[in-house]
């Protein structure tokens, strides 16, 4: 998708976000399990931006981690003037571009690499409109700023809702705030805005009639309510996220993958899974999860950071954490948890059991209750089992430590040591039977809680 001419994009981030309640700057609270302003990152690096500059208010040492991960520059706003002035603090970051300028919300963070090209080239259609607005039609206009267009998409006027008369307010079609502009115009324009209005601010849409007022005519496209949405608030964080989901499940529906509860699944920007897999309800999928084709994931399961290859079998009430790697036909039952550790092919824990920072070889089998002792206060260790290791319930596997192909781990078993290839290690205390004994303690405890 990438463009004839040099792209840039200012992404406007300088609200306070005071709705939000939050010591988190607003555009880094998460959707889909990444932040906001990271969503709107990805899709303008589908379009190879020559540069992209946020432009920040409150909350810089926040955005500056985030945007330096992404390529972008920071700006500072200060004061907050208004949106036209927003825009103006990138002109230096933006100094010797000869190309086009889309401007952008941190807090309207869906809006998809393809629509971003629709107003490009709409910029450079036949009829070469000064600006491109991307318009919507939302269910509630509320106080949204009206954009008045002719049948042909150019626009007669754009006006603030509290600025609008009430014909000019019963208008449905409603400015998004997203813009094309080439970088030759942008600026000049910019300059010429003045804030004799209600809000006594800098307002970017007015640009579109200082435009005309020049004898050049600007168009809009238009895109769905919900490519549009922004977020002000918590609830309307989740209400958006709710969105997303809803359209993510549909998609991975539409892709092969079986959802028993859909409304139960919640979905990351990133998951990925094959098809004839089967999802039973209430799943979790954090973010960097891989999952093959026909794997059966079974109720309550959590994966995060994790990879399942074809035909394993997941749940119900599994944890998969970061750095997990379920082989082919592996399984991993319930109330298993497993972290930095890889299960070959047919490989299982099926019941209670901790497995981290290990290795666990083809076929093996890993016995209820077994934990591997990873960690030492200090340090983490690996441990190693071997392919068709039968390790017995209830062992505690101390790492560094290695288990060799074909061995057997007696039940109950703290292992502190090797074990050698098809060896049998048992390290238990010896078992004592007392004839008589317990008979004898429960009639003492008996007679002591009577009080005799």
């Amino acid at each position: 998708m990438t463009q004839p001419r040099p792209v840039a994009a200012i992404i406007l981030a300088a609200g306070k976000g005071t709705r939000m309640k939050s010591d988190l700057h607003k555009v880094l609270h998460p959707i889909a399990g990444r932040p906001m302003i990271a969503h709107l990152f990805a899709s303008v690096a589908e379009l190879a931006p020559a540069r992209v500059v946020v432009v920040v208010g409150n909350g810089r040492e926040q955005l500056e981690p985030v945007a330096a991960a992404h390529g972008a520059e920071i700006v500072v706003q200060e004061p907050q003037l208004g949106t036209a002035h927003a825009v103006l603090q990138a002109e230096g970051a933006l100094e010797g571009l000869d190309g086009d300028v889309l401007i952008l919300y941190a807090d309207t963070p869906l809006v998809e690499a393809a629509t971003m090209n629709r107003m490009l080239e709409r910029l450079h259609a036949e009829d070469a409109p000064a600006i491109v607005v991307l318009a919507s039609r939302p269910a509630d206009p509320l106080a949204y700023g009206r954009v008045i267009a002719r049948a042909d998409g150019t626009i007669a006027k754009m006006v603030e809702y509290k600025d609008a008369s009430e014909a000019e307010r019963a208008c449905t079609l409603c400015n998004s705030g997203l813009m094309a502009v080439r970088s030759a115009d942008l600026f000049g324009l910019l300059a010429r805005v003045g804030n004799d209005n209600a809000g006594r601010e800098y307002y970017l849409p007015d640009i579109v009639m200082l435009a005309a007022a020049d004898g050049r005519g600007s168009a809009m496209i238009e895109t769905g309510e919900w490519e549009v949405a922004g977020v002000n608030s918590r609830a309307e964080l989740a209400g958006l996220e709710a969105e997303w989901q809803r359209r993510r499940r549909i998609q991975a529906m539409a892709d092969g993958v079986s959802l028993v509860a859909p409304d139960t699944i919640w979905f990351s920007h990133d998951t990925a899974i094959g098809r004839d897999t089967i999802v039973a309800p209430n799943v979790v999928f954090g973010p960097g999860v891989t999952v093959g084709e026909r794997v059966r994931i079974h109720a309550f399961s959590h994966i995060e950071g994790a990879t399942v290859e074809a035909g394993a079998e997941i749940g119900p009430y599994a944890r998969l954490r970061p750095g997990a790697e379920i082989g082919e036909d592996a399984r991993i039952g319930n109330f298993v948890e497993v972290k930095k550790a890889r299960f070959g092919k047919g490989a299982k824990a099926n019941h209670l059991s901790y497995i981290g920072d290990a290795d666990v070889g083809a076929r093996a089998n890993i016995g209820a209750g077994t934990i591997t002792c990873n960690y030492d206060g200090f340090f983490k260790y690996r441990t190693t089992i071997g392919e068709n290791v039968f390790v017995g319930s209830n062992s505690a596997l101390v790492a560094p430590v290695a288990i060799g192909a074909g061995a057997m781990i007696g039940a109950g078993s703290v292992v502190t040591k090797d074990v050698p290839a098809d060896a049998l290690a048992v390290a238990r205390g010896d078992q004592k039977t007392l004839e008589g004994r317990s008979a004898r303690f429960r009639a003492a405890m008996a007679k002591k809680k009577a009080g005799k």
